[in-house]
């Protein structure tokens, strides 16, 4: 493009990223460095494409991987461009788009347009019920083989032709059921909104021809995170035009354990032989020392394309390199510097950030900072709404509220257990999807016919029976799908739950109660509390139970204070849960953080904990590895591993503090450790280590006193 067109271009850019902007001859990989300005260069394209060369806004897709890059970036698209020619932009996650796609093409791929998404948990549940085990270890690993066999866009067959261990081939059988049982319940899990639409696009050319000739240009984001499927989902909808622009990093590439793919940067140089590669070298965030280290680290790694990271914010302190006894003292040390820095930088808590390899290793670190009253947030950590006791309580009054939800009602109508079971729901599943209802809706269908035995019948009226009367109760008389029975279907007395037998011969269907009351009554009915006595010892059981009062009694006061209908506070939950989950939150307060989860974020000062061999390279589990193949698995593992340092190092703006154990507890017993590789990977030149003679020489109660003294200097 010539200088002309690109005049609007931001000015401050440098002339590599303008290059990106302004090129549009053809396909085009940015090889973008860590902190080199990449969301700026995708944005300012956007704006290019739609202010100066003609493209309209419904012709332009952006993508990339969560909702809150997805957010910023058409918030800054919005800056750049007048709101008029942003109208019918997409920016969104893939899965967003793989969403849009199956709603208007459900018919092609036999899903009823009202299908459901069914989360992780949701999915795992599923898992357990074919398996009938409890060890959550073996189904998770179960969920991950089934995951990245859909990632591979691998079918059941196919897996279990590729299973070469005992365990795989015993993912593959449950793969099988797993997706006979999603399409029974017409339901699709996380997966299946990239793998279906990138299925569908490969094999019926009517549809693929629809939808290329919507896009007309595409821009990814951290497409060295993409997958098998995800890459082959973008080549369809590209097509012959192939106008697209990908951003990545391959020295970032941290996620192949959940199927991401390196080599999907080396596949657009063999499948696009007029691939344009721009590559942002210059860094805006970190310290020429910082971008040094990270570069000797990475440089140990084979190179695709070979980049060098270089700053001009100046040199920067030296790296510290700290060994530790043991994890206490470094838990102690890392706090007492961070307190210390804050004083002597005036700086704020959320200036700092403690990154390491594994989640076990937050506890000790989480104990210390609480101890010393240090302010901190945790990546990772568990929503109060994604608690298995909160989802069970909040699945019954969202089927309350809609009862086309259909994990909603699975869930409901199996926890408590009430002789509703996999092969009842399965047989309610495909019944539904034959008439296109939901499955709330077909038990009053299946009723009338043969195609269950009687006693599952009377379970699945007695459930569905008892949310009508709590429907009537919480206001929605007039919008219940099925009329409510005057007597059992079946002319038989109800069956089933005697707890909820009880309850619907107690409740008053004509009366409309206020959503407390309806609470109330619905946990008396479920006998959830009993359900968890049953189900485990007392402690935890107590403590889930205190939970599930905490949400009622928020849910009551909140209905109280506002006024809501029970269908209003399910709207509400809804909308508070994903705020939750948002990280738009910026408290005054120290990060702990994954490697993984740190990725996209960046912090004056990191403190790198458990620079180790056996935690970073993390040592991974040898039944994982097949012995044929043993020496290029583990190679593959220390450059991902690799990259993850990488990430680590490249979070840190100002200073980098590492620090590693001598020794470390593991199973009732210490372990002696070994500095990582990738320490002197980092060349640093001299003497690197750098002693904590303080810490060293003090007992653990004089280094509180130590850093309790820092703390009241302020």
């Amino acid at each position: 493009m010539t200088a002309a067109r690109g005049s609007t271009v931001a000015s401050d850019m440098n002339s590599m990223q303008r290059e990106a902007v302004l090129y549009l001859d053809g396909p085009c990989l940015v090889l973008a460095g860590a902190g080199s300005g990449k969301t700026r260069v995708i944005t300012q394209k956007i704006a290019y494409l739609l202010r100066e060369c003609g493209y309209q806004a419904r012709q332009v897709v952006a993508l990339t991987f969560t909702n809150k890059a997805a957010r910023e970036m058409g918030e800054r698209v919005r800056q750049l461009v007048d709101t008029k020619m942003t109208k019918g932009l997409t920016v969104s996650t893939f899965h967003s788009l793989g969403l849009r796609f199956l709603r208007e093409e459900a018919r092609n791929v036999n899903l009823k347009p009202s299908f459901s998404i069914l989360d992780a948990n949701d999915g795992l549940a599923i898992i357990q019920e074919l398996l009938a085990t409890t060890d959550k270890a073996r189904l998770r690993a179960v969920q991950q083989n089934i995951s990245l066999w859909k990632n591979a866009l691998m079918e059941p067959d196919a897996a279990e032709r590729s299973a070469n261990s005992p365990s795989e081939a015993e993912a593959a059988k449950v793969y099988r059921s797993y997706s006979a049982t999603l399409a029974a319940y017409q339901s699709v899990d996380f997966d299946d909104l990239i793998r279906l639409p990138a299925m569908l696009l490969e094999t019926d050319e009517e549809v693929r021809l629809r939808w290329q000739a919507r896009v007309h240009y595409m821009l990814l984001d951290e497409y060295q995170d993409t997958n098998v499927c995800q890459y082959r989902l973008v080549r369809s909808l590209t097509g012959q035009r192939a106008m697209f622009t990908a951003v990545g990093d391959d020295d970032q590439a941290i996620y192949a354990w959940r199927g991401a793919t390196v080599e999907n940067l080396a596949n657009l140089t063999t499948d696009y032989p007029s691939l344009k590669v721009i590559k942002l070298e210059q860094n805006y965030r970190s310290v020429q020392r910082i971008l040094s280290a990270a570069n000797q680290v990475i440089s140990k790694n084979p190179n695709l394309f070979g980049k060098k990271l270089w700053s001009d914010l100046g040199v920067g302190e030296p790296i510290q390199v700290t060994p530790m006894d043991n994890e206490q003292a470094e838990a102690e040390s890392i706090a007492m510097r961070i307190s210390a820095a804050r004083f002597e930088k005036q700086a704020e808590w959320r200036d700092f950030a403690i990154l390491y390899r594994s989640n076990h290793q937050a506890r000790i670190l989480e104990q210390t900072l609480r101890t010393l009253r240090i302010p901190y947030t945790i990546s990772g950590g568990q929503s109060f709404f994604d608690k298995t006791e909160i989802r069970d309580i909040l699945a019954y009054i969202r089927l309350i509220a809609n009862d086309d939800d259909d994990p909603a009602f699975i869930r409901a109508a199996t926890t408590p257990r009430r002789g509703i079971g996999q092969t009842t729901l399965q047989a309610l599943g495909l019944f539904a999807a034959e008439r296109q209802m939901s499955l709330f809706a077909a038990v009053f269908e299946i009723m009338h016919t043969d195609r269950l035995p009687a006693r599952q019948l009377q379970s699945l009226e007695t459930f569905a029976r008892f949310i009508q009367q709590l429907q009537t109760r919480a206001g929605r008389k007039n919008m219940i799908s099925a009329p409510i029975a005057q007597a059992s279907l079946l002319d038989a007395p109800l069956q089933g739950d005697d707890a909820l037998i009880g309850a619907i011969a107690g409740l008053d269907g004509a009366r409309e109660d206020s959503s407390g009351l309806v609470i109330d009554d619905l946990l008396g009915a479920i006998q959830y509390e009993r359900h968890l006595y049953d189900l485990l010892e007392e402690r935890p059981a107590q403590s889930r139970w205190q939970n599930v009062l905490e949400l009622t009694g928020w849910l009551k006061r909140k209905a109280d204070e506002d006024g809501l209908t029970l269908v209003e506070l399910a709207q509400h939950v809804a909308l508070v849960t994903m705020l939750e989950r948002s990280d738009d939150d910026d408290p005054d307060a120290v990060k702990l953080s994954t490697l993984h989860a740190s990725k996209g974020l960046e912090y004056p000062h990191v403190y790198l904990a458990g620079v180790e061999e056996g935690l970073l390279p993390h040592q991974g589990r040898d039944e994982d590895v097949n012995p044929e193949t043993a020496a290029d698995e583990l190679a593959q593992r220390i450059q991902e591993e690799r990259r993850l340092m990488y990430v680590g190092i490249t979070r840190a703006r100002r200073t980098l503090h590492l620090s590693w154990c001598k020794k470390r507890r593991r199973a009732r017993e210490d372990v002696m450790r070994e500095p990582s590789r990738f320490i002197e990977e980092m060349g640093l030149g001299g003497p690197v280590v750098t002693e904590d003679p303080k810490a060293k020489a003090m007992s653990p109660k004089e280094r509180l006193g130590m850093l309790k003294a820092l703390l009241t200097k302020e």
